[in-house]
């Protein structure tokens, strides 16, 4: 509702209901919701087209509202084979606005432009992935998202392949289904992200050896991968014939920024790649000092030049748009000069001595023990070396003598029980790979991690748990059910009152 009451919509299109893991979701309530949140905040919704996906199954008790809602099945009848020209836009013309997740106060909306967003993800599609009109290519991620429109719908429509959309979660009715359907429909390219593929190995890790499914070409997005996580993604998954991008980029640049180019760069688990080819990155440190290249110290990557994907601005708030992206390191404010206002991406990186970047994670994704900085990407990847872990996620918490330390979530693959053991061995390869500093307060063990439909673990989420804070709204993730079954784990049955927690622990892992 916050997002259509900010982009000043008047129609909202929607459905009435869909499917997920065997259950209808009346999302027709869900978009009732919405317009009344809209209009509280001052926008007011004129008509709601419902597109009726459940057709006469319809298990939605929401009713429809006469002169408001349309069924969009019936509306389209009138327009039977009606022609309807395409019309020109120019070049810097407003495309879509695309919501950022994780976001407090008031939404921020990236608006990407016609002309340089549909350029940028063309060739990327094509050049980054290999994606030709003969191919059948699968993107398994939300169209809500980002990576939904510039690599499901945008990107291949616009070099003409065949792709495959589907509806659910990869892992119902079981941890095969995601093989089947590369089976079935030929699919030699795929493309999904981290957690996907930490929650197909955990539900399934030999299922992919069962089905006569061949990829030439893999992507993973939206975070960084963990070796093993990523050599599981080639030995199973790709069957060692399929070369993987591992790409970098944001909800912001529209399309890749650091990738391989399949068959001219080598594959390396855990490494984004160089540059794709337009992208001029440096890293910088706090002070504003460059980073040599190539000398694996860490600091804040940024981007120098502009380039043809890059959002132009947040929808409304301008000063916003400066102060988030620009401010930090521009070299003259009163110029107007690109080269005097690097982009900063708010991720932190390090570039290999081979020009390789390895991606970090948020820059706000830091926990400061006891005057050491500890990036949570690390600690988790650690986490998932041991081998009953599938799922790992680092929260801090709030210690009076150390100012913060870490509590660590881990969900464990298929089959295993939950054991003291393994807690130890967390502990254990947590201290020898980063120190005796890096010792957790607690190790959690729980059955699932909170996600969003994206299959993005909610961070957010458990370190409110950790810290006796609200949790928010948590009803748009894919499970909410598990966050009340996390909290009395870590808090017991009964309800504690929750507090306001430091402005640190509130922000983190939101973006």
């Amino acid at each position: 509702g916050l997002r259509v009451a900010d982009s000043q919509s008047r129609v909202l299109i929607t459905i009435d209901g869909y499917y997920r893991s065997g259950k209808v979701i009346d999302h027709k309530r869900n978009a009732d919701i919405a317009v009344s949140v809209a209009e509280q905040n001052g926008q007011k919704v004129d008509k709601v087209l419902v597109w009726p996906r459940l057709r006469d199954k319809s298990a939605t008790t929401t009713p429809m509202i006469a002169g408001r809602d349309y069924d969009l099945r019936e509306v389209m009848k009138g327009f039977a084979g009606h022609k309807v020209a395409p019309v020109s836009m120019p070049a810097e013309a407003p495309l879509f606005l695309m919501y950022t997740s994780g976001t407090t106060g008031r939404p921020k909306g990236c608006q990407h432009s016609t002309g340089g967003y549909l350029a940028y993800v063309a060739g990327t599609s094509k050049y980054i992935q290999d994606i030709h009109p003969e191919d059948v290519y699968w993107c398994m991620a939300d169209i809500g998202w980002i990576t939904g429109h510039s690599y499901i719908v945008y990107g291949p429509l616009a070099v003409a392949a065949t792709s495959v959309i589907y509806e659910g979660v990869p892992i119902y009715p079981d941890a095969g289904r995601p093989w089947r359907i590369a089976e079935r429909l030929e699919v030699n390219i795929f493309h999904t992200s981290p957690t996907a593929i930490r929650m197909l190995r955990k539900a399934g890790p030999d299922e992919p050896t069962k089905y006569n499914h061949h990829f030439k070409h893999m992507t993973t997005v939206g975070e960084p991968i963990e070796p093993d996580v990523w050599r599981w993604y080639y030995n199973v998954v790709g069957k060692r014939e399929a070369a993987i991008v591992d790409t970098w980029w944001q909800t912001e640049n529209g399309g890749f920024l650091c990738s391989t180019k399949p068959a001219l760069n080598p594959m390396k688990p855990g490494s984004a790649g160089p540059a794709v080819p337009g992208i001029y990155p440096v890293i910088l440190a706090e002070d504003g000092n460059e980073v040599p290249a190539g000398s694996g110290r860490a600091g804040n990557i940024c981007i120098r030049n502009p380039w043809p994907g890059i959002f132009q601005t947040i929808w409304g708030d301008p000063d916003r748009y400066v102060a988030t992206y620009y401010r930090k390191y521009c070299k003259n404010a009163q110029s107007r000069d690109w080269r005097d206002w690097p982009y900063f991406c708010n991720d932190g990186a390090m570039q290999a001595a081979d020009g390789y970047y390895r991606i970090l994670g948020r820059v706000d994704d830091v926990i400061n023990v006891a005057g050491h900085r500890m990036g949570t990407k690390e600690l988790e990847s650690a986490c998932l070396t041991v081998d009953e872990v599938a799922e790992a996620a680092v929260v801090p918490v709030v210690d009076e003598v150390r100012g913060r330390v870490t509590e660590v979530y881990v969900a464990l693959k298929p089959g295993i029980a939950p054991s003291k053991p393994i807690e130890d061995k967390v502990v254990s390869v947590l201290e020898t790979a980063i120190g005796k500093i890096a010792r957790p307060k607690h190790v959690r063990i729980v059955p699932d991690m909170p996600k969003t439909r994206s299959g993005k673990i909610m961070r957010r989420v458990l370190a409110a748990i950790s810290n006796t804070m609200d949790v928010g709204d948590v009803t748009t993730l894919a499970n909410p059910e598990i966050v009340e079954q996390i909290r009395v784990m870590v808090q017991g049955e009964a309800k504690v009152a929750t507090k306001a927690g430091p402005e640190d622990i509130k922000t983190f892992g939101q973006e």
